[in-house]
């Protein structure tokens, strides 16, 4: 007899609350009182309720971890509560302990003895996977987004739902919002599971294999994943550390958020450490090291917190990252493999750079074959040669990078290698630079600048045209369908469409005799297609849109870097204006030097230039519009300059603007922002964390101003003093 649905109701509900205590039990006290089995009945008694009776399935409930499909293509942007700081990195315990010194004498010599507690560090292990901010609205599961930029993140909510370990409800009674900080990472036997899975279904459908090359990259991949239900296969795994937006928690110290998070139903990871003494750090990190290889998870290093949060809040922020914390990064990990050849690559401006190619070998999570050698100085100094066993590090756990040769094991027919006198590219003869570094080619024909210059364009950090990577852009080039950048602006879908990739593609079974003795599928080269076509067409067309001092740096002019090129467009607003200022008046800018000027007054007067740049006008991009008559348009024209000849320095940490944005629009009024204080200093903002800079303006008798003053003066435009 089936139960009513009432009764249906009450049961579900009471299964709702078994499985969330017992995930609780197993997830964040690591105290299972269930077998899997006993576990797996309870959930399977509720999904067959649910079928039963789909009117009293509710958002929270455990069966809603599956997933199902995401239709749009991409996920919506949402602004964190918070931002999202990186950390500072110690890369030894020296630095360490500069930090841990820092931090006792800005707590020591405070006048206002705001830091009453005892001095006290939580030590945690730093997981290498992807950062993740998860609000709650009354204690059920709202919304959760990545890190992003820090500000703002992509909306994953539908995905961190399949993880097991993240509470769709949590353990305690709170009212409002609140939002918790922390990791989403991938277990090494989970990692390992969805490569062969990813190996198998490749070779089942006759494709090559596309391997994550290691679990930090697999969780941020499959984070993104547009079908959640791809996501839930993945076994993705949570600690949880922080909270950016609360509802006056009952706690005030770092050791007692852990805990109260643990009581939430998080996972908090349980290698944590409370330390009083700089020797207790150092311990906690030294076991942390020892233990590394043998978690079932990737660790990068040890992040040490002040405890209390009270002084977290009063030592603040500075643009980057917490003066209250600190990432204690591992020292890198060392292997040797052998020197097979030393290959020269030439870059967007002729600059050629010796690359080693060695052994294929596991290096801190991924296998690297290549590393770049920098230079012909760089090459003599570490006196590597083709042969020789080297020794492959990581810096910073990230760059490839060859440290030195085994000496002793060096074969006896071994030579010094030498920087080629023609290009590899195009055979140009290759000139050395004036700083007696750098060897370049100078050939305005050269193909390796050319996919290079091309390259740079497209990148994330200059116009942004995603899709178009190293391989399609060097088909495109093959084609004779892209000669320049504004060559992809003429670029039709049917085009990129029908262009071949350079794989190839199995199209149907041989016949059973052929089969027998080729042991293969018949294969024809694969084309992009009409859908991705479609989508690098729409990618290139949005690239228009760009600022001009993004197409500025996209030019790939030498030393006109992306910070160089937002000063040039802030100062002059056209790249028409720029063309025509002479090296005088370029290097009256602050930051563009006499070789900064030339380079750019060289690249203006070459004819080949300036039609590029007329043929990227034409095609629609933004390079500063003007107005019919050539004036410029009142878009681009010039604030008043109402602070001219004012100096102001930020520090400390801002709650209403970041600092970048600040400093903008008081450069916009006519003002210096500069990053050190001085006797020129006119101005100090100082926001909580304030610290040496705040101390030095004190003394040099600096007018301090708080947030409200910068607000007022970013409004209006007017100096302190007219306010």
């Amino acid at each position: 007899m089936s139960a009513s649905f009432k009764e249906a109701q009450l049961r579900a509900q009471q299964l709702r609350n078994e499985i969330d205590h017992h995930s609780y039990l197993y997830y964040a006290l690591n105290e299972p009182e269930l077998s899997d089995s006993a576990f797996d009945s309870l959930l399977r008694e509720l999904i067959d309720l649910e079928k039963q009776w789909p009117q009293i399935i509710v958002p929270t409930s455990p069966t809603q971890r599956v997933g199902g499909y995401v239709e749009n293509n991409t996920f919506d942007s949402v602004q964190h509560s918070k931002r999202m700081y990186s950390l500072d990195n110690a890369m030894d315990l020296g630095e360490l302990d500069a930090w841990l010194k820092r931090v006792s004498d800005a707590i020591g010599s405070n006048p206002k003895s705001l830091f009453d507690e005892e001095l006290s560090y939580v030590c945690e292990l730093k997981i290498d996977g992807s950062s993740i901010a998860i609000t709650y609205s009354d204690g059920e599961l709202k919304r959760a987004a990545t890190r992003g930029d820090g500000l703002t993140g992509e909306d994953v909510t539908a995905n961190i739902r399949t993880i097991r370990d993240i509470p769709l409800r949590l353990q305690q009674d709170i009212s409002g919002e609140i939002e918790v900080r922390g990791e989403v990472y991938m277990p090494h036997a989970s990692f390992d599971r969805l490569n062969v899975a990813l190996e198998e279904e490749a070779q089942a459908a006759g494709k090559t294999p596309k391997l994550f090359a290691n679990p930090r990259n697999a969780a941020a991949g499959s984070l993104r994943q547009k079908e959640s239900r791809i996501t839930a296969t993945r076994d993705l795994a949570s600690f949880i550390y922080a909270v950016a937006k609360d509802n006056n928690l009952p706690v005030s110290s770092q050791w007692e958020l852990l805990q109260w998070l643990r009581k939430c139903g998080f996972h908090v990871n349980p290698s944590i450490a409370l330390c009083k003494t700089a020797e207790e750090v150092h311990e906690f990190c030294k076991q942390a090291i020892d233990m590394r290889n043998d978690l079932p998870y990737d660790i990068d290093g040890v992040v040490v917190k002040v405890n209390s949060l009270n002084t977290q809040k009063q030592l603040g922020f500075t643009a980057k990252a917490p003066r209250w914390a600190i990432a204690f990064k591992f020292p890198p990990e060392e292997k040797t493999t052998v020197l097979r050849d030393i290959v020269v690559q030439v870059g967007r401006t002729g600059v050629l750079t010796p690359v080693a190619e060695f052994d294929p070998v596991l290096v801190t999570g991924s296998t690297v074959a290549r590393a770049t050698l920098h230079n012909l100085d760089e090459v003599k100094r570490k006196d590597v040669r083709i042969g020789d066993t080297i020794i492959i590090r990581k810096a910073g756990d990230v760059i490839p990078e060859v440290l030195k040769a085994v000496q002793s094991l060096r074969p006896g027919d071994t030579e010094v290698w030498q920087m080629p006198t023609n290009c590899p590219s195009c055979g140009s003869h290759v000139f050395k630079d004036e700083d007696g570094v750098a060897y370049r080619c100078v050939s305005s024909e050269c193909p390796a600048q050319r996919l290079e210059r091309l390259g740079h364009w497209v990148s994330r950090t200059a116009m942004d045209i995603d899709g178009l990577g190293a391989k399609i852009i060097e088909k495109l080039v093959a084609n004779n369908l892209v000669v320049d950048v504004a060559s992809f602006y003429n670029l039709t879908i049917d085009q990129l469409a029908t262009l071949e990739t350079g794989e190839e593609k199995y199209v149907r079974s041989l016949s059973a005799e052929k089969r027998a003795l080729t042991g293969d599928y018949e294969k024809e080269p694969a084309l992009l297609g009409t859908l991705m076509a479609t989508k690098i067409h729409e990618q290139i067309q949005e690239s228009k849109n760009r600022p001009p001092a993004r197409v500025l740096f996209g030019l790939g002019i030498r030393n006109v870097g992306k910070t160089v090129a937002e000063t040039l467009v802030r100062q002059f607003r056209t790249i028409d204006a720029l063309r025509n200022a002479t090296e005088e008046e370029l290097t009256l800018i602050e930051g563009i030097g006499p070789v900064i000027a030339k380079t750019i007054r060289h690249f203006f007067d070459t004819s080949d230039n300036i039609r590029l740049i007329e043929e990227l006008r034409e095609a629609g991009l933004d390079l500063g519009k003007t107005s019919g008559d050539g004036s410029q348009d009142d878009t681009y024209q010039d604030l008043p300059q109402t602070l001219a000849g004012l100096t102001f320095v930020l520090t400390g940490s801002l709650e209403n603007h970041t600092r970048d944005e600040a400093e903008e629009v008081l450069r916009s009024y006519g003002a210096k922002a500069s990053g050190s204080v001085s006797s020129k200093t006119s101005y100090v903002v100082a926001g909580p964390g304030a610290g040496s800079k705040l101390a030095k303006a004190q003394q040099l008798g600096i007018k301090i101003l708080d947030e409200d003053a910068l607000d007022k003066i970013l409004a209006t435009g007017e100096p302190p003093q007219a306010i």
